[in-house]
């Protein structure tokens, strides 16, 4: 089974030339690429897993609504927010969904387990750090899910075989030819593979000045778009499965 996943949140990149771009113009371009990449999907109908960075969810009311009434899930994405934040968001955005919030990813700042579960949110979907040097001295680690005190813990997903971690920068960086194989030689072996990609990959940066780091930009913007595109093409010629996580955890 292929899991994906999408982290919406808003780019943090410091600008060139102090060229200033707001925080409501920031908003908007995590919105544009979010229907960018819901048009992909919508075009090869596979369905996935949305993670709204809580800061942001009251202001994406509309388009949260347009990613569930395509049938794909919404969950939360904890960059810093507090209890008292998260429970606010998880509670208004149930409400005007009248759906329930399964599905919460942590990376830097990260609560406890108990924590989330006092929450009431059923899987918990932490990652790691993504840079330049870190998929190469990666080490072996278990990527079956557990489940600990009715709370399911989902783990990254890693290739057995080149031990690189199936994360935003990899996908970014990786020839789709050698995506694929390792995509197609992970689930020889391994039940599912969980992939993850960032809003704000798909932002056309000769467009905005954002100030980013000249390998973060390889294969961004438009590129990302044909990029996950080429993916989605192969996994339906191939007959793969794919599903939402709270479809697939339960």
């Amino acid at each position: 089974m292929i899991l994906f996943t999408f982290n919406i949140l808003n780019i943090e990149a410091d600008t060139k030339n102090g060229v200033q771009i707001s925080d409501d113009e920031r908003l908007k371009i995590s919105h544009d690429n979010t229907k960018a990449i819901l048009r992909i999907l919508d075009i090869h109908d596979v369905k996935a897993s949305f993670f709204v960075e809580i800061s942001i969810a009251q202001k994406l009311q509309n388009l949260i609504k347009a990613i569930s009434s395509k049938g794909h899930e919404i969950a939360f994405y904890n960059k810093n927010s507090t209890l008292q934040e998260i429970e606010d968001a998880k509670k208004f955005t149930q409400e005007f969904l009248e759906k329930q919030i399964k599905g919460v990813r942590q990376k830097d700042f990260k609560l406890s387990q108990d924590s989330l579960k006092m929450l009431e949110f059923n899987y918990v979907s932490n990652i790691d750090n993504a840079d330049i040097l870190f998929p190469f001295k990666r080490l072996k680690r278990d990527t079956e899910i557990t489940e600990e005190d009715g709370l399911s813990i989902v783990p990254e997903s890693i290739s057995p075989y080149s031990q690189l971690p199936y994360n935003d920068f990899v996908f970014q960086v990786l020839p789709m030819k050698y995506y694929q194989n390792m995509v197609f030689e992970t689930l020889k072996k391994d039940e599912f593979v969980l992939i993850y990609l960032n809003s704000w990959q798909f932002t056309d940066f000769s467009k905005y000045q954002f100030d980013i780091p000249f390998y973060r930009r390889l294969n961004l913007g438009r590129k990302m778009e044909d990029k996950l595109d080429a993916l989605l093409t192969w996994i339906n010629e191939k007959e793969m499965a794919t599903s939402r996580m709270k479809d697939y955890i339960f």
